[in-house]
């Protein structure tokens, strides 16, 4: 890294997915922050539950199944080891990790590693914390009520006022994060939107599926929420490839930038859905079956920080929708024009 001066997009870009980049460390994000995945497999549980359901929806053939941002392969590792107790044992399933990392030993071979999302896929897709790591310019309201992009000098995360946003970036910034005086930040989500609609796009017929920490227009943070994580703890945003770089996704902007049959709920409302619902045992179980009630008990434990609220559940679900011979968004046209 050097004492350039960049925009955080550029800066966060290198710095994550660079040669030398955070996201390509042997240890995975795995080692640095606990996500849905690693909490508890109740998680791969729910969403192979989702898979069977999306497969049901489909009729007969082979279903996809897109891990976008696959980590090390953790969620379809879960995923495919849970399928035949969710009735999901006879499917055809088609696995894809998207993930610039190398592929890790031990990976299930029924897997396959890829760095780009394959396109036509018949299936479910699924983006878990996935669009937070999509880097995004940060702007900031200067003394006279101007929003510029805000630059950040990689070697130590010092940051100065640039340029004031203009064409599809202040555009963006108009729609979707309303200003908030002199001093207010946001970060733009433009990248994020266009990301989420060429996700969407390579699916043929199924269901996308974001889930990240997110915030909406009504309710945008005063200062943004631009932040580093490193070995679990949270640490000071500096550009350098030592850490995560994240932010809260505005799922609302994403979900019109990826076409109609977009919903927009919680973790909670989602895995209650898919019948995780972190309710204790029935206390008869205790003395018919002891060693049944503590499974069912530690099983509801971790159901309940999975749907928590304050935590886990209330990270935003997008879900949408893909019918058979839908014309996929196109991601320049709507975003270029703010939509």
């Amino acid at each position: 890294m050097t004492d350039d001066w960049r925009g955080w997009q550029e800066a966060a870009e290198a710095a994550l997915y660079g040669n030398e980049g955070f996201y390509r460390s042997p240890e995975g994000p795995a080692g640095h922050f606990r996500t849905s995945v690693h909490a508890s497999a109740l998680f791969a549980t729910a969403v192979a539950r989702l898979l069977v359901r999306t497969a049901d929806g489909l009729g007969t053939g082979p279903v996809d199944l897109v891990d976008l941002g696959a980590g090390r392969g953790e969620l379809l590792t879960g995923v495919l080891a849970a399928l035949p107790a969710q009735g999901g044992g006879g499917l055809s399933v088609r696995a894809y990790a998207v993930e610039l990392a190398a592929r890790p030993a031990g990976l299930d071979p029924r897997v396959q590693w890829c760095a780009e999302p394959p396109q036509g896929v018949r299936g479910l897709l699924f983006a878990n914390e996935w669009l937070d790591n999509v880097p995004t310019p940060v702007a900031e309201t200067d003394q006279d009520g101007v929003r510029r992009y805000v630059q950040v000098r990689t070697s130590d995360g010092a940051e100065r006022l640039g340029e004031p946003v203009s064409g599809a970036d202040a555009r963006w910034l108009e729609r979707w994060w309303p200003p908030a005086g002199p001093g207010s930040r946001a970060e733009i989500g433009r990248p994020r939107d266009e990301a989420w609609a060429r996700a969407v796009a390579t699916l043929s017929a199924g269901l996308a599926v974001a889930v990240d920490y997110t915030h909406v227009r009504e309710a945008r943070p005063l200062f943004g929420t631009l932040t580093g994580f490193r070995a679990g703890r949270e640490v000071r945003p500096v550009p350098d490839g030592s850490c995560d770089l994240t932010s809260h996704v505005a799922l609302d902007a994403c979900a019109a930038a990826g076409g109609p049959a977009a919903e927009l709920g919680t973790q909670r409302e989602a895995l209650h859905g898919l019948g995780i619902s972190g309710e204790r045992p029935p206390l008869s179980l205790a003395s018919g079956d002891p060693a049944g009630y503590v499974r069912a008990l530690a099983g509801a434990g971790e159901a309940a920080e999975l749907t928590a609220r304050g935590g886990l559940g209330d990270f935003g679900w997008l879900t949408q929708r893909v019918a058979p011979g839908t014309l996929p968004p196109d991601p320049r046209s709507s975003i270029a024009a703010g939509a």
